[in-house]
Order: C-alpha cells, then sequence, then structure tokens
C-alpha cells in the first residue's frame, strides 16, 4: 500500500518512526518531521516500508554524494543527538536500567573517515555496493566517507578488468597511506599475475580469501603479492592490519575510546580482553595491568598481536586463540574487557564471565539494543553499571559506539 506520513523519530536501527490510521509504520530513508510518502507492507504487529517521496524534507537533510549504506543524510551535528538517543532508549527499554548517559563523542572526522569498504563486482562493470535489504547492485564510482587512499584505489579498481571474483575488499591506513587489496572468490593461482600488476599499479598488497557462506575471509586465505601488512596508528601506539582480519574502520574515533576505556579500567593485576582481535584495547590496558591475555579465534588476528607486542615491547601481554565462551579458563581476572559481534554475548560466554567473577568489566558495543539485554543480564548478578558513553565511528549511519564500565556491587 502507498500512503503518506510524518516521521517522528528514529529508532534503533535507524528506521523512522510514524503513527498512522492503519497502524505503527517504520520507514527506511526518512528523517525526523519529514512528510513522506510510502510504499509499505504490513507486518505481524506493524507497518514497513520505503520512501517513495519525499513531500517535505527536513532542514537538516543533508547529502553528500552519501553511499546507500549512509541512511542519516543530514548535517553532522544533527546526527549527534539521535545516535545518543539510540542508547538512552535502549537502556531505558531493554535494559530498565537507570544511568547517566555521558555525551556522544563525535567522529574526529565526519566524512573521510572510512579506512575499510567491501564491493561487489558489477555485471557491467567497475564495482558496486549492494543496496541494503536487497541484492540490488549501485555502481560506485566515489564515496566521500572513504578516507583518500581507498578512494584513489577505488579510482583505480573501477578500470581494472577484475574477473572470476565474488567481491573486492579494501583496506587502508590513515597513517602511511597505502591501501591493501582483497580478492573473493574463485582460485588464488588464477590472480597471482593480475595481483602483481595490481602491485606495479600502486596498491600495496593483494591477499586472496576463499568465497565462504560464514562470510568475507572467514575461510582459507592466501597472500598474493606486495606488502603482508600495513601499520596504522591508535593513539600513540602504532600496529598491523590487513584486509582479510579485523580491525576498527574509524582509527582515530577508536583511538579516543580505547583511551577513555583504559582511564575507566584504572590499575591491577590480571586483565582479560575476549574477542580481542590483534589486541589494541589490551596494549592500552597494558600500561596499568600487571598481565593482560588477548584471546580471539582469528589466527591471523593472533599472530599479528604477538608480533606487535613483541615490537613495541609490551612483555605482560600475552595472546591465546580462543573461543570467547572458553573465557573461565583465563582467569581469575579483576577486568574483563568485552567487544563482541552485533549479536552480543552469547549465553555461553555471558555464564563464563559470570564464573570468573571479575571486579571490573568494560563493555564496548556496536548494537545498543542487544548491549542494553546483556547490561540487564549482569546487573540481574550483581554488577552495577558505572559510566556510559555513546561514540560515533560511523557517521552518516545509523550505527553507533558504546563504551560502558560495570563493578561488582559491593
Amino acid at each position: 500500500m502507498d500512503l503518506e506520513a510524518v516521521i517522528e523519530k528514529l529508532v534503533p536501527g535507524g528506521l523512522g518512526l510514524a503513527r498512522t490510521p492503519e497502524g505503527v509504520l517504520l520507514v527506511r530513508g526518512a528523517l525526523p518531521g519529514e512528510r513522506v510518502r510510502v510504499r509499505a507492507e504490513r507486518k505481524k504487529n506493524h507497518l514497513e516500508g520505503t520512501v517513495v517521496e519525499i513531500l517535505e524534507p527536513s532542514p537538516d537533510r543533508e547529502d553528500p554524494g552519501l553511499p546507500p549504506g549512509a541512511d542519516l543524510p543530514m548535517r553532522y551535528e544533527a546526527q549527534l543527538p539521535i545516535k545518543e538517543g539510540f542508547v538512552r532508549e535502549s537502556l531505558a527499554r531493554v535494559a530498565r536500567l537507570e544511568a547517566e548517559v555521558h555525551p556522544i563523542l563525535p567522529s574526529p572526522a565526519p566524512l573521510g573517515y572510512r579506512t575499510a569498504a567491501q564491493f561487489a563486482l558489477h555485471p557491467l562493470g567497475g564495482l558496486a555496493y549492494r543496496r541494503p535489504g536487497s541484492d540490488e547492485l549501485v555502481r560506485v564510482e566515489d564515496d566521500p566517507l572513504l578516507a583518500g587512499p581507498l578512494r584513489e584505489a577505488l579510482k583505480l579498481l573501477s578500470g581494472w578488468p577484475l574477473v572470476g571474483l565474488e567481491e573486492v575488499a579494501l583496506r587502508g591506513s590513515l597513517l602511511t597511506g597505502e591501501v591493501q587489496l582483497g580478492l573473493v572468490g574463485g582460485k588464488a593461482r588464477n590472480f597471482r599475475k593480475a595481483a602483481a600488476g595490481l602491485v606495479e599499479a600502486g596498491i600495496a598488497g593483494v591477499w586472496w580469501g576463499a568465497a565462504d557462506p560464514r562470510g568475507r575471509f572467514r575461510g582459507p586465505t592466501r597472500f598474493l603479492a606486495g606488502k603482508e601488512t600495513l601499520l596504522e596508528r591508535y593513539g600513540e601506539l602504532e600496529v598491523q592490519i590487513d584486509v582479510v582480519s579485523f580491525a576498527q574502520v574509524n582509527p582515530r574515533a577508536a583511538a579516543g575510546l580505547y583511551a577513555e576505556a583504559a582511564e575507566l579500567a584504572g590499575a591491577g593485576g590480571e586483565a582479560l580482553e575476549l574477542y580481542g582481535g590483534s589486541g589494541v584495547l589490551g596494549f592500552f590496558l597494558a600500561r596499568n595491568f600487571a598481565r593482560v591475555t588477548v584471546t580471539d579465534l582469528n589466527r591471523r588476528s593472533i599472530e599479528k598481536g604477538r608480533a606487535d607486542a613483541a615490537r613495541l615491547g609490551l612483555e605482560n601481554v600475552r595472546f591465546a586463540r580462543a573461543d570467547a565462551r572458553e573465557a573461565a579458563r583465563f582467569g581469575p581476572a579483576e577486568l574483563v574487557a568485552v567487544d563482541p559481534p552485533r549479536s552480543g554475548l552469547a549465553r555461553e560466554t555471558l555464564a563464563a564471565l559470570l564464573e570468573l567473577k571479575p571486579q571490573k568489566i568494560v563493555y564496548i558495543a556496536c548494537d545498543p539494543a542487544t548491549w542494553a539485554r546483556d547490561v540487564a543480564r549482569l546487573a540481574e548478578r550483581g554488577y552495577r553499571l558505572d559510566f556510559v558513553r555513546p561514540y560515533d565511528f560511523f557517521p552518516y549511519t545509523h550505527h553507533v559506539e558504546v563504551l560502558s564500565y560495570l563493578t561488582m556491587s559491593s
């Protein structure tokens, strides 16, 4: 059905909420205060739709040539209170806890902040983004959210004859200005010659990854040409990154969060970091803890972390390749830091965390709703939520990071 609606507010997930005679309507692509024409369909308890036409745009609407996934096309200053509101709403509605939410800290740069991106190959040539929620491909020639080195790499790749692949990925360094390319799909041996040519053309390094239903670079990977790793700066730390393992895509914003997390954590004996990747947060914690153990399942991340710890002289940081569900075997720990995926803490991980009974927990989240659910469960088991602050790692999108700190109630 087609209908007109006025958007009251945005809800977590970036959807606009409107109340209509037909029921509550959730709309993708609309901003608060806008009158829109929507094509909607009925769900179980509400309507969902997409914008067909903006009849009365918000005075805050702003679109500097944004890609399809950028669902907050508005002045940067106007985005921040909305994201802070997502955290407040999740805390009140999901966690049902009262706690002060400290003011959101903005991204150091609202544009040109992304140091990683993934693209599909467009059937008519060039690279494309997938429109959220569909398989529709939107050809991309530029993206103002990408850091400068990635924009240059995108120009190069748009004219390169990439065939036999499912996707490509880019990872760049703000520190060095270099970019790595990840090729996804096909067989590694078929791309060795192309990889060498890409390095000659200016790409710093090329990796290959098998197509895997579990996700990008979750299966076998091969290094093909150029530099195997790049260096990136997080605050005062210079650490290795690559295109086939996780690192925060907005390193300047992440460095601010890590520094505040370390300040909240204080000092102590044993600290444990779960979902630690290559250990950047663990390195921040290592300044004030006698020993820090970093765990992650990704073998490549663990290898990079060990090499970085040795290069930085951080002898009190150790790494273990382990599932977060195994947390209890790394205890006891005075502090446990967690930065789980969007789904939050698995029940088994939460059980292991409660078995450890750390005095202090630093919980970093990329989804306010699952964070609020987990915080409520921890509160039920004797933890007090002492600190909450949203961070903006992803300007022009609804995504928001949450830094929180909990202590065991006496």
